[in-house]
């Protein structure tokens, strides 16, 4: 590697001599590590950025003498394997790509792995005055453009990048003020804003094994440039329930498992409202004059950053109306639709490989149109699928221009229905127990809990369960769903979660497969969010219930687009904890994060659902 300067040209027109043509015809299964090295070359530079600072990049080039594209991943994860003879074993977001002819660019973000810097999380996007010394995600991915143009021969004149959740914050950062070579761009499962609902929080509780187990790894300091991966943390126990009941007070973490420092976790703990550290880290505002394509997706049953990707949408669509912007969401966990099949997650089947369909027929054409004058795919506004019908659908528009908003009110005797009926229903929620959001043993967030059974929470008493009538007609739900309660606490301040979950027939046939009927009677999660009481009004200004009076707590769930197939039931679950996927509220009004054990306490939650209080849900139903 020349650390210097990285190839020069000599160097690179060394690696094309006697380069053997790219395969053509159907995709590959997967390229191998023969197939990349017999087909690329591969050097290693440390390119300038306009404040000095230095960034690894590998680069593989075709030797296949042509004029090709850049496809370029900025990752904080590692762009190895290190060493200009180590070689990746497959080329780009698919194989189709390495077998189409790409310049691959993979780079270390400044600060991690082996390039130079400060690493800053999520760093904030600066105002670009025309001073060159200004730096940040968007500048680094336009220097790296403008070095690649000029050092790397056989370009074509044109770039993309991808990235998907950390690397895809990246790629969203380089859409703004974009390099004019830039020319696609698809941020999948991007972050947006790490307090109201990427990763770390939601409507302001703390994803709390999440957070864990990220800044566990890769929260710790870096002495030095290096090549190695920090090492995962070993919990010495699968009782994730049991560790992190213990793990009070939260900020004492810091102390007890992170003595060489961690500055992630200490900065989450540190900004326990959206204040400027956090609004500094929202890249919505930035997203203005958006020039490249832009491929946005997600995945429906992603428990990290479905809300980035849908915020990325709809933000560009708005602030950017003149943008060429599409929008993939299909039925996957976080980066499911990298896998070769997505055909399943945990129990639920979608009856075809969909992610083989989003890398074949939506992916690879974006960018071979955008980068290489490819024909026209034809895509749609929004290509999304639609969970319990299982099928693609190619709109126009997300949400469906179509859909009309319809009220489901909680009832008496656990019922949901077209009008408020009753008084109220109270449960005691115990911070010393509370609701686990899965029914097994986990340290972290198992990537299938938005899918998962939840029998196990309803036949707890401090659930309340409602349920509607079996379907007489599919019914189709498309977008947001508004959760609209009156409640009231005995404490001070209370979470409620509200769980929106598709109840299967009980008399299911038999599975053809294995002779069984293993979804009969099945609850399928289709969308859980949570409201921080305290944030009811304000993720800024947090305030305190009044013991025992009854107050409005209105939020949204993130967009869904589900069939509730005719037979099915709706069911809705009400509950103030969610373990140890969020943190446990003392049920005080109170610095969470530092609150002792003395501080959690039992509370009374009370739902209204009389019709001078009437608690229900809006869904956005499709004709």
């Amino acid at each position: 590697m020349n650390a210097g300067r990285g190839p020069g040209r000599s160097g690179w027109a060394a690696a094309l001599a006697g380069g053997l043509a790219l395969a053509t015809g159907p995709a590959l299964a997967a390229q191998g590590l023969a197939y990349v090295q017999e087909h690329y070359a591969k050097q290693e530079a440390m390119i300038p950025m306009r404040d000095g600072t230095r960034l690894f990049t590998s680069i593989y080039l075709p030797k296949a003498r042509g004029a090709y594209p850049f496809l370029i991943e900025r990752t904080p994860y590692g762009s190895g394997p290190y060493g200009p003879k180590a070689f990746r074993a497959d080329l780009g977001p698919s194989a189709r790509f390495g077998t189409e002819g790409f310049i691959f660019v993979y780079q270390d973000v400044r600060g991690q792995m082996m390039s130079e810097g400060l690493f800053t999380d999520v760093a904030p996007i600066l105002p670009h005055t025309g001073n060159r010394r200004t730096v940040d995600e968007s500048t680094d991915t336009y220097d790296t453009v403008q070095w690649l143009l000029a050092h790397v021969p056989g370009n074509n004149g044109r770039a993309g990048q991808w990235g998907v959740s950390y690397p895809a914050f990246y790629a969203a950062a380089g859409l703004v003020d974009a390099h004019p070579a830039m020319k696609a761009v698809s941020p999948q499962a991007p972050i947006m804003d790490w307090f109201a609902g990427d990763d770390f929080h939601r409507n302001g509780a703390l994803w709390l094994a999440h957070l864990f187990n990220f800044t566990a790894q890769y929260g710790r300091p870096r002495r030095a440039p290096t090549p190695l991966e920090p090492a995962p943390f070993d919990y010495g126990t699968r009782d994730g329930y049991a560790f992190f009941l213990d793990l009070v007070p939260l900020a004492d973490a810091g102390g007890r498992y992170f003595r060489e420092g961690n500055a992630t976790w200490s900065q989450v703990l540190a900004h326990g409202t959206d204040d400027a550290f956090w609004r500094a880290r929202d890249l919505r505002p930035h997203l203005r004059g958006i020039r490249p394509a832009v491929l946005t997706v997600g995945g429906w049953f992603d428990a990290e950053n479905l809300y980035g990707a849908l915020q990325a949408w709809r933000t560009i669509q708005r602030q950017s109306p003149g943008t060429d912007q599409r929008l993939v969401m299909g039925p996957w966990a976080h980066g499911g639709w990298r896998g070769p099949r997505g055909d399943r997650l945990g129990d639920i089947r979608f009856g075809s490989e969909t992610a083989a369909y989003f890398q074949n027929e939506l992916e690879f054409p974006f960018f071979l149109r955008h980068l290489k004058g490819g024909p026209d795919p034809g895509l749609a506004a929004a290509t999304v699928f639609e969970t319990g019908a299982n099928r693609w659908r190619h709109l126009d528009a997300w949400p469906p221009r179509k859909v009309r908003p319809v009220p489901l009110f909680f009832q008496a005797r656990g019922r949901l229905g077209a009008a408020p009926e009753g008084d109220s229903d109270a449960y005691l929620s115990d911070p010393a127990r509370p609701v686990p959001y899965w029914n097994g043993t986990s340290t972290g967030m198992e990537r299938d809990y938005m899918t998962a059974d939840q029998r196990f929470a309803g036949r707890r008493p401090d659930v309340l369960v409602y349920e509607g009538e079996p379907q007489t007609a599919d019914l189709t739900v498309a977008g947001p769903i508004q959760a609209d309660l009156w409640v009231s606490t005995s404490g001070t301040d209370s979470d409620w979660v509200v769980k929106v979950i598709d109840a299967y027939p009980p008399d299911l046939p038999e599975d053809s497969d294995s002779g069984r009927a293993p979804m009969a009677g099945y609850q399928q999660l289709v969308r859980g969010e949570v409201m921080r009481g305290k944030f009811r009004g304000s993720l800024e200004r947090p305030e305190p219930f009044v013991p025992g009076r009854p107050t409005e707590v209105r939020f949204a769930l993130n967009d869904v687009f589900h069939t509730f197939l005719k037979g099915h039931r709706i069911l809705v679950q009400v509950q103030s904890s969610w373990f140890p996927l969020m943190d446990r509220n003392p049920q005080v009004f109170t610095d969470i994060y530092h609150a002792g054990a003395d501080a959690f306490r039992p509370a009374e939650e009370r739902l209204y659902h009389s019709p001078g209080l009437p608690s229900r849900l809006v869904l956005p139903v499709l004709p």
